[in-house]
């Protein structure tokens, strides 16, 4: 008898033992869900975004870029003229012999025409080939540019996420608290006036 009080002693003392384990498990549980709805509420989480149509119209170095491709384009668009209006003289110089012409000359000009379209085709791939490189290359530093400042502007503002809006793009509601248009201009404008 004297040894079932030490028995019921180290029973209860067991039994306390298996309760505050379980509950300490049950807490923790409870403290990692609780850590889990955080993280799935977003906190600290921030999307800014900038109107992809306001920079086309306001950054210096779009406006620039825009003008060296339409200067290209004009010096494509003259120099392929310029070949064309050429032809259609020899052609219409031969229109004018007409009859007068031999059949070896007749050969020589059909041949001297064939060449004409494949040297003026040619030289219109080439030059569109170049137009598009150049237009390539120039959209190019444009997104460096951009990506350049955004690196350096989020370092103080910390946006998980900085997007592009368009108005052909899928979002459909936007919070004018979090454009940075105006930002990304100022930022760009002054980095392009300093080159």
């Amino acid at each position: 008898m004297k040894y079932i009080s030490t028995i019921l002693s180290v029973v209860a003392l067991g039994l306390i033992a298996v309760l505050f384990f379980s509950q300490s498990r049950q807490l923790e549980e409870l403290k990692k869900h609780v850590a889990g709805e955080k993280k799935s509420t977003g906190s600290g989480f921030k999307i800014a975004y900038f109107d992809m149509d306001s920079l086309e119209a306001h950054y210096d170095g779009f406006k620039d870029a825009q003008t060296q491709v339409k200067a290209q384009e004009n010096s494509m668009n003259q120099e392929l003229s310029s070949l064309d209006r050429s032809n259609q003289k020899k052609i219409e110089a031969w229109r004018q012999k007409g009859n007068t012409m031999t059949q070896a000359e007749g050969e020589q000009a059909q041949q001297e025409y064939q060449q004409m379209q494949q040297q003026l085709q040619s030289r219109k791939q080439t030059l569109e080939q170049a137009l598009y490189k150049s237009t390539e290359d120039l959209k190019t530093n444009i997104r460096k540019s951009i990506e350049g400042f955004l690196k350096e502007y989020n370092k103080q503002k910390n946006y998980s996420y900085i997007i592009e809006y368009d108005p052909n793009s899928f979002v459909y509601s936007k919070d004018t608290v979090y454009n940075i248009t105006a930002d990304l201009l100022d930022g760009l404008n002054s980095a392009y006036k300093k080159k």
